[in-house]
């Protein structure tokens, strides 16, 4: 009983951090679901198997966990994303199309939080169960207000939630498979200015439009780990895409002294699978060696079409191409109790061109070079910290979202980076 309550007490608390709000980290899915990984850069995350948490990565790893075993954690993640105009922006072809008056928008990123919790029990030598919650896909970009891209977005923010329940299987010393099913909650607002049209020839007048849509769906995901020797592992794993049907209301008002408009609004949004390939080899008693490659099926995000029932349709084009991502790392145990943690990664980004390169998600290439530390507190309980800094070199953006009348042209460059820190408490009991 005080097991269960234990688990019952970090699984509601994970729950309603989770919902208080995650920020973009690579594309806007989140690989932040455990801070113990963070420090490899999440190097060899489907073959690790070290604690609760590979349940998200890789869930035939749950039959390395003997026991009933606790893994809950945070991460702090700071991005920044600063536009620069480079004289070319434009206001709405229905507002004149002149030169925007409004400035740069300052610093889009803001300080993110992402929670987890994983929870195993071996029922007996075969079999294992476990149950996963975490925040998987997240983006928040705000800007200052009356910026040149204010007819694009000046506030755009996802948050989802999910529950991952998850059973594993030991064929036997060399061999295990695992299956999970997701059930993922998503909310989303997404606020700009927009043009709003008098009569249907005009005049057009600028308002201030706010969407807030949520809903939920499920999916699924599944892994294989292979040991070929007892100091060589190799897991693989897969996520499903899912599809949401999120629904909610569009709101637009400030085009006229006591006028506002209100639509019943949804939007249908896919949201990708990936698939990953890792491995783990241990050196001798002191090193480990860490690598990984994983692909995300971006293309099942086109675009954002959002349907305002006797309304506009407002259509958000956004291209993003498949991306690949690759990761080597390494653990050195360089005390009893102290292992030492550092890696570095290489992460393709969904947005490949500048005119597809929308301000809500100022995406682009990184780097992840990132370090920690583990240490054992007890003969079963370890703390890990591990921080990842993110460069991003700077990206050009030349958009008019594919409306040039009722967006405008957004022109410049973007400089952004990123700063994570992480901590993961994993215990067995």
């Amino acid at each position: 009983m005080k097991h269960a309550s234990l688990a019952m007490t970090t699984l509601s608390a994970a729950l309603a951090a989770s919902a208080a709000g995650t920020v973009h980290a690579a594309g806007f899915q989140l690989l932040e679901q455990n801070a113990s990984g963070l420090g490899n850069a999440y190097a060899g995350s489907a073959a690790v198997a070290e604690n609760a948490s590979t349940i998200y990565y890789n869930p035939a790893g749950m039959t390395y966990l003997p026991g009933f075993n606790v893994s809950a954690g945070v991460n702090a993640i700071q991005p920044s994303f600063k536009f620069h105009d480079n004289g070319n922006s434009r206001n709405p072809g229905a507002l004149g199309g002149g030169a925007p008056t409004g400035g740069n928008g300052g610093d889009a990123g803001d300080l993110g939080v992402v929670p987890n919790a994983y929870f195993s029990w071996q029922l007996n030598e075969k079999w294992f169960v476990g149950l996963g919650v975490g925040a998987p896909f997240g983006l928040m970009t705000e800007y200052d207000d009356n910026w040149v891209g204010q007819y694009h977005s000046t506030k755009f923010d996802i948050k989802t939630v999910n529950l991952n329940p998850s059973v594993a299987y030991k064929v036997n010393d060399q061999f295990s498979m695992g299956f999970g099913v997701n059930w993922q909650y998503i909310d989303a607002q997404y606020t700009k200015k927009v043009v709003v049209p008098v009569t249907p020839m005009g005049p057009f007048l600028p308002g201030d439009a706010d969407l807030n849509l949520d809903g939920d769906a499920w999916g699924w995901n599944a892994g294989f780990m292979l040991q070929p020797t007892e100091d060589t592992r190799i897991g693989v794993s897969y996520r499903s895409k899912i599809k949401h049907t999120a629904r909610g209301d569009t709101k637009i008002d400030g085009y006229a002294p006591g006028q506002s408009l209100s639509y019943d609004a949804k939007a249908s949004v896919t949201l990708p699978d990936t698939l990953i390939l890792s491995a783990m080899h241990r050196l001798n008693s002191r090193w480990e060696l860490l690598a990984d490659v994983s692909w995300t099926g971006w293309s099942s995000l086109p675009e954002l079409k959002i349907h305002n029932d006797g309304g506009p349709t407002d259509t958000l084009p956004l291209d993003f191409r498949d991306s690949w991502r690759v990761a080597l790392g390494a653990n050195y145990q360089f005390a009893p109790k102290w292992k030492w943690r550092f890696g570095v990664a290489w992460d393709q980004s969904p947005v490949h061109s500048a005119s597809d390169r929308p301000t809500s998600l100022p995406d682009t290439d990184r780097w992840w070079f990132s370090t920690g530390v583990q240490y054992q507190a007890s003969k079963d309980t370890r703390i890990d910290v591990g921080y990842t800094y993110l460069y991003l070199r700077d990206a050009d953006i030349d958009n008019d979202s594919g409306n040039d009348l009722t967006r405008g042209r957004v022109a410049g460059h973007y400089s952004s980076k990123g700063n994570i820190l992480g901590i993961q408490v994993s215990t067995r009991f």
